[in-house]
C-alpha cells in the first residue's frame, strides 16, 4: 500500500471527507492546537475534513466555523460561511459569528500551474491573506497554522509572522504526500501587548506579585518588574513578552 493510499483509504473507512484530515490531527498532536471548548476558524475549509477533526476536538462547548468560496455540505456542530475571505463582507460575517478566535487555520493551496516558483509564490500570498484574517480574529495567546510550499520566500514569510506570536515553527505532517513540497507554519501564542521586547517605558508600580516583583499596568496589560516596590514610578526595559503579561527590569 502506498503512502498516498494509506491516508486515502483511512479517510474513507473512518468517515473523513478528505485525507487532509490527518494533517490537522498530526499538527494538533505536534503543536497542541485544538482544546475542548475552543473557537476555531478554518479558512478554505471545503470539503470539510479539517472541520470534522476540529469539531471532534473542541466538542459541544466549542465553536467551529468553516469558510470557503465553495459550498460545504452541512456538518453537525459546525457553522459555515460561503464567501471570499479577502472580502470585507465575509470577514465581517465571520467576526460576528465568533467574536474572538482561539485558532485560525488554513489548508488553502493555489491552483497548480506546474511552475514551481510560481506555485510557491502563490502559496505564500495565500498564507499572507490568511494571516491578515488571523491577526484580526485571534485573541491573546491564540494560534495560527497555514500551509505553504517550500521555497525562496519562506524565510521572509516566517520573519513577518514571528513578531506577532511567541514563536513560529515549521511542521511537515506524515500525512502530506511524499513528493509534496508542502509544509505548515505553526505560530503559537498571539501577542497583542502594547509593548515589545526592548521597549523602555515609565510605569507606576501598583501592586506586588507572589514572587515579590512589582506589578505595573499598561492599557490593562500586566508588566512584572523585578525589584520594584509598590507605589514607585520607574523607568523599565521590557525583556520578555507573553500574550497576557511581560517581564521587565528597572533602568537608571
Amino acid at each position: 500500500m502506498t503512502h498516498k493510499d494509506e491516508y486515502f483509504n483511512r479517510a474513507k473507512q473512518e468517515g473523513y471527507r478528505s485525507r487532509s484530515a490527518y494533517k490537522l490531527t498530526q499538527l494538533d498532536a505536534t503543536a497542541t492546537l485544538l482544546d475542548e471548548g475552543a473557537t476555531v476558524v478554518d479558512l478554505g475549509a471545503a470539503p470539510g475534513g479539517w472541520l470534522q477533526v476540529a469539531q471532534q476536538a473542541v466538542g459541544d462547548t466549542g465553536t467551529v466555523v468553516g469558510v470557503d468560496r465553495q459550498r460545504i455540505d452541512a456538518l453537525d456542530g459546525v457553522e459555515t460561511v460561503r464567501g471570499d475571505i479577502t472580502e470585507d463582507s465575509t470577514k465581517d460575517e465571520v467576526r460576528e459569528m465568533v467574536g474572538e478566535a482561539d485558532v485560525v487555520c488554513s489548508d488553502m493551496a493555489p491552483n497548480m500551474t506546474g511552475e514551481y516558483d510560481l506555485d510557491h509564490a502563490r502559496s505564500v500570498h495565500l498564507v499572507r491573506q490568511a494571516l491578515e484574517v488571523a491577526l484580526d480574529l485571534l485573541g491573546p495567546g491564540g494560534d495560527f497554522v497555514a500551509k505553504v510550499f517550500d521555497g525562496q520566500d519562506l524565510a521572509d514569510l516566517q520573519a513577518d509572522i514571528e513578531p506577532e506570536f511567541e514563536y513560529v515553527r515549521e511542521v511537515r505532517p506524515d500525512a502530506s504526500r511524499e513528493a509534496s513540497s508542502e509544509l505548515f507554519l505553526v505560530a503559537k501564542g498571539r501577542l497583542t501587548a502594547p509593548v515589545a521586547e526592548g521597549d523602555t517605558v515609565t510605569v507606576d508600580i501598583v501592586d506586588t506579585g507572589h514572587e515579590g516583583d512589582g506589578i505595573a499596568k499598561i492599557e490593562g496589560y500586566t508588566l512584572f518588574v523585578s525589584g520594584a516596590e509598590e507605589g514607585a514610578t520607574v523607568d523599565v526595559q521590557v525583556e520578555e513578552v507573553k500574550p497576557t503579561y511581560a517581564f521587565a527590569r528597572s533602568v537608571e
